[in-house]
Parts: structure tokens; C-alpha cells; sequence
């Protein structure tokens, strides 16, 4: 369908016709409301202006001061998990000088577009990278293995050329994505961690293995560790929390 719009239409009017147009039709044959549609071309609009989200975490950037002479920094780089888990942190890690630098949805690309910004400015000491998921999800399109350890080197190679130990975290375990249903995605995953293991071994990172301890026998998320089968809830990332100490331990000492 063709629409044109004119300058004197009001936009609640302007809103129903694009939601007539454009929003998926619901279970009973209602159309998407003229909010949810101005939500949705609001979240496009954010997409397509800021690709890498520079914004979510520019103005706390900002206002981050650098480490304290003997204060090693660690900064979390990741998805919605690293996002979710980072307001466990204070609890978590008391006392710990730990960032979470998460953004919920993001692939591998549009992290290794932020990642001086949200990384290298910050001067850690340490950068734990969790990433990979979202791009075998297919969030920002097609992507193969490949393309993902691509930019988890390029990611690598910065953090390194910077004086920053970096940390690569496995994949957690997927059996299925409740947003893109039959990928099967667990097979990727195996393959994908097995890569960093042995990458991370040739250039000097520590590798952190979350899947083994959270796998089930399909390695899918075992149950109990998240409600989704992708996120962690409290009792994941309590998990993650005491491998993730260990892991960062270990890049400090190299």
C-alpha cells in the first residue's frame, strides 16, 4: 500500500494509518495501537541514527572518572546479559571496581563499533567480553561463526594494543531462541566456544567457560539457571560471578 501524507494531517491520524499499513495484525484481528507503532518507529528510528548505540552510555562515560593509582578497573562488554547482570554488581562483586558496559540486543559488530568508547576510554585493567549469541540469533542479519570470531580478534587485538587484558567468555548455553524459534543454535555455540578456547590460548587472553557449568544435556541453559533459556536470573549469574572472579584473577597475573 502506497501512503500520502500531508503536512496538515494530524499525527494520531498519521499513527493509525501507519498502523493500518504496517503493524502485524494481533490474535483477535486488532491492528497494533498508535503508540506501539510510534514505540517501534521510534526504536527504527534510533537504529538506523545511532547503529552501535554510542548513546545509552555516553553521558555515564563522562561522568566516569579514571582509575585511582593501584585501582585495576574491569569493564563487562556484552549484550543483555552482561546489561541484566550489571545492576547485580554492587552485590555481587562488593567493593569491586567493575563496569558493565551492556547493551540488550547488540551482535559482535556493533560492539566492536563502541568499543573504544566504552572500553579503551575507560582504562581497565581488564575487559571481559561476552558476545556472540545475539549474532547467531541473526539480530542485525545473517552472520556465520566466522564473522563473529572476526570481530571477537578485532575486539581482542584493540584491547591488547592497549595495554588491556582481555577476557573471552564463552557463549552461555541456547537450546532455542524465544524470539527466532528453530535455529538451533546449541551446535554453533559448541563450535564457536571451542574456537576461543583455543584462540584465547594462542594470543594470550584468558578464557572463561560459563557453558559447561550451565549446560544441560541438550546444551541448552539448565534449568533453574534462567526463565527464557537464554537469560540468566539470579541463581546464572551467581554462577558466572564466581567464574568470572577466577577468570579475571587469572588475566591480572599474566
Amino acid at each position: 500500500m502506497l501512503l500520502r501524507f500531508s503536512p496538515r494531517v494530524p499525527t494520531s491520524a498519521l499513527l493509525c494509518a501507519v498502523a493500518a499499513a504496517v503493524a502485524p495484525v494481533g490474535a483477535q484481528g486488532s491492528a497494533a495501537s498508535p503508540d506501539e507503532v510510534a514505540r517501534r518507529m521510534a526504536a527504527d528510528s534510533a537504529f538506523h541514527d545511532d547503529w552501535a548505540n554510542f548513546a545509552r552510555y555516553r553521558a555515564a562515560n563522562a561522568q566516569l572518572v579514571p582509575p585511582a593509582a593501584g585501582v585495576r578497573r574491569v569493564v563487562f562488554m556484552g549484550n543483555s546479559i552482561t546489561d541484566g547482570w550489571a545492576r547485580h554488581f554492587a552485590a555481587m562483586f562488593p567493593g569491586k571496581p567493575y563496569v558493565g558496559r551492556g547493551i540488550g540486543g547488540q551482535t559482535t559488530p556493533q560492539m566492536l563499533v563502541r568499543f573504544h568508547a566504552d572500553v579503551v576510554a575507560l582504562q581497565p585493567a581488564v575487559v571481559v567480553i561476552l558476545a556472540g549469541t545475539n549474532d547467531i540469533a541473526g539480530n542485525t542479519g545473517p552472520s556465520t561463526n566466522e564473522m563473529i570470531q572476526d570481530n571477537l580478534m578485532a575486539m581482542t587485538e584493540i584491547a591488547q594494543a592497549n595495554g588491556i587484558r582481555v577476557v573471552l567468555s564463552s557463549v552461555l548455553p541456547v537450546f532455542d531462541y524465544p524470539w527466532r524459534r528453530g535455529l538451533q543454535p546449541a551446535p554453533r555455540i559448541v563450535a564457536l566456544n571451542a574456537w576461543m578456547t583455543a584462540y584465547a590460548a594462542r594470543v594470550g587472553a584468558t578464557y572463561l567457560d560459563y557453558h559447561t557449568a550451565m549446560r544441560d544435556a541438550r546444551d541448552g541453559l539448565r534449568a533453574g539457571l534462567g526463565d527464557d533459556g537464554v537469560h540468566p536470573n539470579e541463581a546464572g549469574y551467581r554462577i558466572m560471578a564466581r567464574l568470572a572472579e577466577t577468570a579475571i584473577g587469572q588475566a591480572l597475573a599474566r
